[in-house]
């Protein structure tokens, strides 16, 4: 079940990212994925389209459940030990037997019903999509891809808690059947008859009564179970009081712990669906797929449009010596030989930063690297353009760094490392790194393996 959450949160993040790049970096990579499914005869589906880009970019590194599905999680262990407590309290109050009077059968079965209608009432809110205790779990805010399934994880949870409250109230009461004599009557203020309730009783028993006709109550037992509070006299037969347990247990599993269990499972099938259809329904579905489909055309109309920027003169710096470097969202990190093109250190400290790195991280690479006093290398993927994320870093470095830090910025050409010498990506840079307007960050290369 958390798969389809993941993956919803996960294409959302991606959906965010992307939208600050350009429609025409975007199409071009989008189309060069579906083609490679196409050529590999690989299906092409979006879980497989963010594997790759995860591979790419090392956006996620955590396998399993998104964290932001913890609170979720916990929600759902506290409901299911509350349910687990409650439920043993709950049958030993009302089972509890001091010997004065029976057990009333009346009290216990309309307790059941409303346990049922609780469960019943938990579903048709969450297929609804009414949340009258929502606001418990904080407002909902405007941009959470969860915000539609809700109602559909509170009934998952309060199903799990209902369940745990059912098993526990099972166990209980096979618990005192087996320590206790329990002794079963009946009584109500209206005017029932014996009949009339032993119609009541077999209606309630018709799910069981070929499964286990002994959990059926007989005319003669509900004659005799009958008992008025005002009245002291003991039973005739106490030994008969004790058969009601059968009708009892079949009673709660029938109408407490199955319908639980039935709706939970359907509650699960709910968060799934509805998780897909949020998927589908998503502001970036419908450009993912027209990307896949449609061929990349370079067209006059677009040059047009989009006029090319003006040329940059690339100035590629000699790269300084340092033993500090960054891997922008892990670029070159599983590159081997990388290390000792960009460091004359044997072993340089390595940091990274951005990508799905948080806030607090990036900081704590800035307080790590800035705490050296020696220049910085920075190390980014050169065929992708560079974003706001990036020059936000740099901007948040010069303002803990000392000024006159070296910051080189190094694009790859690939994940082994190579040098980037693509002219037209070297401009780009090139204009990133003017457009800082900072006379310490340099452009650079990795050097060559055999230059000293």
């Amino acid at each position: 079940m958390p798969k389809a959450l993941t993956l919803l949160l996960d294409f959302d993040d991606q959906y965010r990212r992307d939208v600050q790049q350009s429609h025409a970096f975007l199409h071009r990579r989008d189309r060069r994925f579906a083609q490679q499914q196409e050529d590999q005869k690989q299906p092409l589906t979006v879980p497989a389209w963010l594997a790759a880009l995860h591979a790419l970019n090392g956006q996620r590194r955590e396998f399993g459940a998104d964290p932001r599905l913890r609170h979720w999680r916990q929600a759902r262990w506290v409901f299911a030990g509350l349910g687990a407590l409650l439920g043993a309290g709950f049958m030993l109050g009302l089972l509890w037997y001091d010997g004065s009077r029976q057990i009333n059968l009346t009290l216990l079965i309309g307790l059941v019903a409303l346990q049922l209608l609780l469960a019943l009432f938990t579903s048709l809110q969450a297929w609804f999509g009414w949340q009258p205790w929502g606001s418990l779990l904080g407002p909902r805010q405007g941009d959470d891809p969860l915000a539609a399934l809700r109602p559909a994880l509170c009934a998952r949870i309060a199903h799990t808690g209902g369940l745990l409250f059912a098993i526990s109230g099972l166990l209980t009461l096979l618990a005192l059947v087996v320590v206790q004599d329990l002794a079963f009557g009946w009584s109500t203020t209206l005017q029932t008859s014996a009949d009339g309730y032993h119609r009541i009783v077999a209606a309630l028993a018709q799910p069981w009564q070929t499964l286990w006709p002994a959990a059926v109550p007989s005319a003669e037992l509900v004659n005799a179970s009958q008992f008025y509070r005002l009245t002291e006299a003991p039973a005739d037969n106490p030994a008969l009081l004790g058969t009601w347990w059968p009708f009892v247990l079949m009673l709660w599993l029938v109408y407490v712990l199955l319908p639980r269990l039935i709706l939970l499972m359907l509650a699960a099938l709910q968060v799934r669906w509805q998780a897909g259809r949020a998927l589908r329904a998503h502001p970036g579905w419908q450009g993912l797929f027209y990307r896949f489909e449609t061929p990349w055309v370079e067209t006059r109309g677009q040059e047009d449009s989009q006029p090319a920027p003006a040329a940059a003169q690339t100035v590629l710096s000699p790269l300084p010596d340092s033993a500090t470097l960054i891997h922008w969202a892990g670029a070159g990190q599983a590159a081997t030989d990388l290390v000792t093109r960009l460091s004359r250190d044997a072993s340089p400290l390595q940091l990274r930063a951005g990508g799905n790195s948080t806030l607090d991280e990036d900081q704590q690479v800035i307080q790590q690297a800035g705490a050296r006093q020696q220049p910085v290398i920075l190390v980014t993927r050169g065929w992708e353009p560079p974003t706001g994320e990036l020059s936000d870093f740099i901007y948040d470095a010069r303002d803990h760094w000392p000024a006159a830090t070296l910051l080189a910025l190094v694009p790859l050409a690939d994940e082994q490392g190579a040098a980037l010498t693509d002219a037209g990506l070297l401009a780009q840079w090139q204009r990133f790194v003017d457009r800082q307007g900072d006379s310490h960050l340099l452009l650079c290369a990795p050097r060559e393996q055999d230059q000293p």
